[in-house]
């Protein structure tokens, strides 16, 4: 079993940068494949980006402004955001899963409880 807790979540102004952080409990972090989604009220839960052993998969909406990177030793999960828009508004979660990586929510087995980021005008 992975628990998983997201933080960093803030309100933010336009053009402002903001780091999310996931700390995974439980066995064998360095194996999972780690990733962030997030969802806007009324919307679907959105990929952004994924990450395992090094190989790195980004969403076209966020390809250029967020950077996904994992601290194996930390068992930690983080999300760099620069240049934050109106639309970036959402819940962040963090989720992992044994085996290779993929853009679809529901092939992820853990999940967290979510981070509130705000940005407004």
């Amino acid at each position: 079993q992975v628990q998983l807790v997201e933080s960093g979540g803030v309100l933010v102004q336009v053009g402002d940068s903001l780091r999310l952080s996931c700390v995974a409990s439980g066995r064998s972090f360095i194996s999972y494949s780690m990733a962030w989604f997030r969802q806007a009220p009324g919307k679907e839960r959105e990929f952004l980006a994924r990450i395992r052993d090094g190989y790195i998969v980004y969403a076209d909406s966020v390809k250029g402004r967020f950077t996904i990177s994992r601290d194996n030793a930390k068992n930690t999960l983080y999300l760099e955001m620069a240049s934050l828009r109106l639309e970036d508004t959402a819940v962040y979660y963090c989720a992992g899963r044994s085996g290779g990586g993929s853009s679809r929510p529901s092939l992820y087995d853990y999940w967290g409880q979510g981070t509130q980021v705000t940005v407004s005008s």
